[in-house]
């Protein structure tokens, strides 16, 4: 009894430990933030502008803050997108406000207002999912140039002169024997992997995993 007991507690814990992991991982835009879904005073581009920064990954879910029986929203094709018609719809008009859509497949989505000439106005929104996430961007190439050849070393003369045995130092370049750094001027080291990286989120459920076998031995 007591060892049922132990792999039960030990499975809830995988359990919510995934669907924490899924939790975090998820996004929740709302469309236009604090204006929400209406006809924009500057037409089209405030929707353009309002995704313009913003990265969205199959899991996500776009919030349409709208009043009722005054918008809807409608996922729709490109070509009715852009002609701001919904005779090819992509689903069922969504009329009741706020509308929760969760983006479930990746590509270029397009959304209009049916109402009227609200899209016409201004009131559609086109995005471009992802199947994952960025977690980060990726640091430019190195455009650093080689570090020019260190100075050739004269041939040695024989002289019968102790004068002519010493070195005599450079007048010009009083630095030219001086140790050269092991660092090239302008190398960047590599950003530390990120804590959303799928490494470390394979690490974290072995962890867990490792944690749940543990408890039932």
């Amino acid at each position: 009894m007591e060892r049922t007991m132990r792999m039960v507690l030990a499975l809830f814990g995988v359990v919510a430990a995934v669907m924490l992991q899924c939790a975090v991982a998820q996004t929740v835009h709302v469309v236009g933030d604090t204006s929400g879904w209406i006809v924009p005073q500057n037409g089209a581009e405030a929707y353009v502008s309002w995704a313009s920064d913003k990265t969205f990954v199959v899991g996500d879910i776009l919030i349409f803050n709208f009043v009722t029986n005054e918008h809807d929203v409608l996922q729709v094709t490109k070509d009715s997108y852009d002609a701001c018609t919904d005779t090819n719809p992509i689903g069922n008009p969504i009329t009741t406000g706020p509308a929760n859509v969760t983006l479930t497949s990746a590509g270029d989505h397009y959304y209009i207002c049916t109402y009227g000439r609200h899209c016409a106005s201004g009131q559609k929104l086109t995005i471009t999912v992802s199947a994952t996430g960025t977690p980060g961007a990726a640091p430019p190439p190195s455009t650093t140039a080689a570090p020019p050849p260190p100075p050739s070393t004269p041939s040695p003369t024989s002289s019968t002169t102790p004068e002519a045995c010493a070195p005599e130092p450079s007048a010009t370049n009083p630095t030219a024997n001086a140790p050269t750094s092991s660092t090239t001027p302008g190398q960047v080291a590599p950003p530390p992997p990120d804590s959303s990286s799928p490494a470390v989120s394979g690490g974290f459920f072995v962890t867990i995993l490792s944690i749940a076998m543990a408890a039932l031995f």
